[in-house]
């Protein structure tokens, strides 16, 4: 017989997701029964006490005056990275551009040097560390890359990394291999390709830890044909195509991702419309990295264009040394104030649309029925309080399959949460 695992009762607001013409679908003095790690029922509070009396439950935890949203899902980061590159954001604030940072030896290739030189035991406490603050800002999915490798031996590594840093942590991670980010020093662009094709590809499939594969298409990096070459081996591989498109320059990688079906193209800033009907009619999610634009100081991407191609914006961190946020929630004030998004429209691009850009439909980054009970507990009475109140983390309280795995901006262990009983604030 199944046990009420945990309610979470008497929210100001609890968002569940798209209703059926895609607004925001939310209840007011709701909550949430969670059996088995999974979502059985969510609505007004009384009705939930009536079919499952909260002095069955487990675990209780009082949301009163305050908001239950789906635990964000972030699909695009480079959380796994080694050294420190704070000059470099000082550099580009006096005007030097990231380019001609990359050019210089800085950027991906600086951290590439770090993680070559850094310990397997390093690269695995350093990830954990970024999950950590992801998990304690509200994120339970999230995608993560390789790429500072750049060599067979350190993509390796990397997968190996992330494999064993999400098998200790609460936060579902989802891993992309990404070989091509960027061309090594002293190497032919065409001569790294046929390594990431002939050998990374290969060896990264073997490993099983990957989904999906990824390449940086962008003007002296890798070219569209090369990308093309580099995510159709990977589909030879059981890879799944991401694509990094039209960053700095519209170059037609947006057209590629939809020619190849790919799950996602991410950033966009430089995309038409054009791009954006060609994405939608494809089924390609637009992942949109505001904070991307944020810290680089360039313009952001236009999402209404995509909206009104009909494609579900999704919105993502991309946490990397050059874009340092583990807060979704400030992805999404910024989707608000920089891109002018509607705050519903935002918190869906953080939670369902951005599962759709892991190729997740099984209820991931919603609170329905049947889903798992992946929820952040925000300290406001409506989701509006996420972009509205961007100078904190908001999050209060996390629960992982139903389970609390933080509270107040740190992860819980043992001895902050009791197996059972009331959580109260």
């Amino acid at each position: 017989m199944s046990t009420l695992q945990t309610v979470v009762h008497d929210a100001a607001e609890l968002v569940v997701g798209p209703a059926a013409d895609e607004t925001l679908r939310t209840y007011e003095s709701a909550a949430i029964a969670v059996v088995d790690g999974d979502v059985a029922m969510v609505g007004p509070t009384e009705d939930v006490r009536r079919e499952y009396p909260f002095d069955t439950a487990k675990t209780t935890v009082d949301a009163s005056g305050k908001t239950v949203i789906p635990g964000f899902v972030d699909p695009h980061t480079h959380a796994l990275f080694a050294g420190d590159r704070s000059d470099e954001f000082a550099a580009k604030l006096r005007g030097k551009p990231y380019q001609e940072i990359l050019e210089e030896g800085g950027g991906i290739l600086r951290t590439v040097e770090a993680v070559r030189e850094a310990s397997d035991e390093e690269l695995v406490a350093n990830l954990t560390r970024q999950l950590d603050l992801m998990l304690a800002h509200g994120t339970t999915t999230a995608e993560v890359k390789t790429g500072y490798g750049l060599d067979t031996e350190t993509e390796l590594r990397m997968l190996d990394a992330i494999a064993q840093a999400a098998d200790d942590h609460p936060v579902d991670v989802v891993a992309t291999f990404m070989g091509a980010h960027a061309v090594p020093d002293g190497r032919e662009t065409e001569d790294y390709v046929d390594e990431v094709v002939e050998e990374q590809l290969p060896a990264a499939a073997d490993r099983g830890v990957a989904e999906f594969c990824d390449v940086f298409c962008e003007e002296g990096v890798f070219t569209v044909e090369q990308s093309r070459r580099i995510l159709e081996a990977g589909e030879e591989y059981g890879l799944t195509p991401k694509i990094h498109a039209e960053e700095f320059t519209r170059l037609g990688s947006a057209q590629l991702a939809a020619d190849l079906d790919a799950v996602s193209a991410d950033h966009l800033l430089h995309a038409t419309s054009e791009d954006a009907e060609a994405m939608a009619d494809a089924g390609v999610v637009p992942v949109l990295l505001p904070g991307t634009a944020f810290s680089l100081g360039e313009s952001y991407a236009d999402p209404q264009q995509f909206q009104n191609a009909g494609a579900p914006v999704a919105l993502a961190t991309d946490l990397n040394p050059n874009c340092y946020s583990q807060s979704m929630g400030f992805a999404v004030a910024l989707a608000c104030n920089g891109m002018r998004m509607a705050p519903a429209d935002a918190l869906l691009g953080a939670t369902r649309n951005a599962a759709l850009a892991l190729d997740r439909d099984d209820g991931t980054g919603t609170l329905v029925e049947g889903s798992s009970a992946d929820l952040a507990i925000v300290d406001g009475p409506s989701h509006v309080h996420v972009p509205y109140n961007f100078g904190v983390n908001s999050v209060d309280t996390v629960l992982k399959d139903g389970a609390v795995v933080a509270r107040g901006g740190a992860v819980a262990d043992e001895d902050t949460v009791a197996d059972g009983g009331d959580v109260r604030d």
